[in-house]
């Protein structure tokens, strides 16, 4: 199964809590192997994708594939949209929807899944640390819990961001990279277009993922995956 390109390493309940009247979305989703997200424990309604394999044709983003963005001088903002260095994120900010969360690394585990973000914190996104950082050459992902069994959590509302909704990624290196949001699209997981979701960029982009459609008690899942694709401005 395809998985994101990795770079350097860096320094029995449906859940509740959505927002009436909108469709209730899972936590993170990565990838298009349709497992459990926290396996037997279920301690949360979500649901991941992760990946196993190395994507067959798309190479690896390197620290110094990237400009450093030497026409950026305060410590915020990424002057005229050039790739930035690798930095590890620090903290997510979408002002349209009110996210304000920091970050925790996501890797692959030992049974070949991607690892979540710790389920009983509602205020925390997770990056695929081997993959691009944000503002990094290449395609960076950002997953987050969407609900729990008993509260929404921080991507509850990502459904309701527009085309050109700006959204800004603090990171390590004191820098704020803010990406410009090229769509949403909701993909059946059982036809998730990996390759087109997590395929490597030739400039920096973003990829909002979590899940949505409908909980299948059964299966402990959502039908769908929702995506943001975003790119660096």
């Amino acid at each position: 199964m395809p998985v994101p390109p990795s770079s350097p390493a860096d320094d029995e309940q449906a859940p509740t809590g959505s927002r009436p009247g909108m469709t209730v979305l899972c936590a993170v989703a990565l990838l298009v192997l349709a497992v459990s997200l926290v396996g037997g424990n279920d301690t949360s309604a979500d649901s991941s994708r992760p990946p196993l394999a190395a994507q067959p044709g798309v190479s690896a983003p390197s620290a110094a594939g990237g400009q450093a963005g030497t026409d950026t001088d305060t410590d915020t903002g990424t002057g005229t949209g050039t790739d930035l260095p690798r930095s590890k994120p620090v903290r997510l900010l979408i002002p349209e929807i009110s996210v304000d969360a920091p970050f925790t690394d996501l890797a692959i585990g030992a049974n070949g899944q991607l690892e979540p973000p710790p389920p009983d914190d509602t205020n925390l996104v997770g990056w695929y640390a081997k993959g691009a950082s944000p503002g990094e050459r290449g395609t960076s992902i950002i997953a987050g819990h969407v609900d729990t069994k008993t509260s929404a959590a921080v991507f509850a509302y990502l459904g309701q961001l527009d085309e050109g909704d700006v959204f800004h990624v603090r990171r390590a290196d004191g820098r704020q990279a803010s990406f410009e949001v090229d769509g949403l699209e909701t993909f059946d997981k059982d036809d998730f277009p990996s390759k087109r979701v997590y395929g490597d960029a030739d400039r920096a982009e973003v990829r909002l993922i979590t899940c949505a459609g409908d909980y299948d008690r059964k299966a402990k899942d959502y039908t769908e995956n929702l995506v943001v694709f975003a790119h660096l401005v």
